[in-house]
């Protein structure tokens, strides 16, 4: 009886596992790389939602230049008018409203991850805002 509750003991103790206090540390290392990695990853998230918005409009500004081209004027530009000259235009792009849009200029706005950038053209510059 006594050799079996030593044997029973023996392989107790040889079995391996982990205790408490290593399982503890190994959760505190998973979190010190979280708080590390979740904020990196969401500032490159920012960025490329920054940079999809100013992409998109540089798309549509040769297809506001093809419409002045054709009607020698931006008044009654929109979105429609936009897609027909390209078709792959991004749906996250907006023309500004009518009454910016006048026989000598344009405003294009595009809001992609929640970020708008405008320009206002011709000539003008992608800055943050909308028309």
């Amino acid at each position: 009886m006594l050799a079996r509750l030593m044997q029973r003991r023996a392989r107790i103790k040889s079995e391996g596992g982990f205790t408490l206090i290593e399982l503890l540390v190994v959760i505190v290392i998973i979190g010190i790389l979280l708080a590390i990695a979740i904020p990196s990853y969401l500032g490159f998230k920012d960025r490329a939602n920054k940079a999809d918005a100013q992409a998109n409009l540089r798309q549509a500004i040769p297809s506001a230049e093809a419409y002045y081209s054709d009607n020698n004027t931006y008044a009654g530009l929109t979105v429609a008018l936009l897609q027909g000259y390209d078709t792959g235009l991004s749906p996250d792009v907006a023309v500004g409203p009518a009454a910016q849009q006048t026989a000598n200029a344009y405003c294009l706005q595009a809001t992609h991850g929640g970020f708008s950038y405008k320009i206002v053209g011709p000539g003008g510059s992608i800055v943050a805002g909308a028309c």
